[in-house]
């Protein structure tokens, strides 16, 4: 199944040349964690995804992230995902946008929030916790956990390590079932749980 699903893939590479408002994963993955977790207590707090509505998009400050997410929220075949602690669900962590494809989830977007990037960030773990998310939505699609995305050319070893990604194109690679089962068995043990 990996060949022709790497054959379908790179069809959809061909048939996605540039897709509309996709960038390559712009941060390494910090942490592999079961959720997010403090930076200096190494504190784990439960996360939960929601949707991000178009108010919310509208309320970030644009010079505080780097993608503009108001836009990205107007886009009809995505879906632009945030994520918060469950005890404090106001605050955002990070966000992501994926689209749902026939045989797979891409991932279009995915961005800490501000306070948790650089050498002095506040929590880690929050692109796997995001990543994971996106695999989790694979599966309950029954697209077995594929996820593919665009990296940065200079982050592609780290997302074949960190991941277990597979290098599809120079940039694209892709997660297949055993290293998306990892990860959702990490950040969602209790399949049955809410997000």
């Amino acid at each position: 199944m990996g060949t022709l699903l790497q054959q379908l893939l790179l069809a959809y590479h061909y048939r996605m040349k540039a897709p509309r408002r996709t960038a390559p994963l712009p941060e390494k993955i910090d942490k592999l964690t079961r959720s997010i977790e403090n930076a200096l207590t190494s504190e784990s707090f439960p996360t939960q995804v929601r949707p991000l509505t178009l108010r919310q998009a509208r309320q970030l400050v644009k010079a505080d992230w780097q993608f503009d997410w108001a836009r990205e929220a107007t886009a009809s075949d995505r879906e632009v995902l945030q994520l918060n602690t469950v005890a404090n669900p106001h605050i955002i962590h990070g966000l992501l946008s994926l689209e749902v494809l026939p045989d797979l989830v891409f991932m279009h977007l995915v961005e800490s929030a501000p306070f948790n990037k650089g050498r002095y960030k506040a929590y880690v773990g929050v692109l796997g916790n995001l990543t994971a998310f996106a695999c989790r939505r694979s599966f309950e699609l029954g697209l077995d956990g594929y996820v593919a995305f665009d990296s940065k050319t200079k982050l592609v070893a780290h997302y074949k390590a960190v991941l277990e990604a597979t290098q599809l194109t120079s940039t694209r690679l892709y997660l297949g079932t055993p290293a998306a089962q990892k990860l959702v068995d990490r950040y969602y043990p209790n399949p049955s749980a809410p997000y």
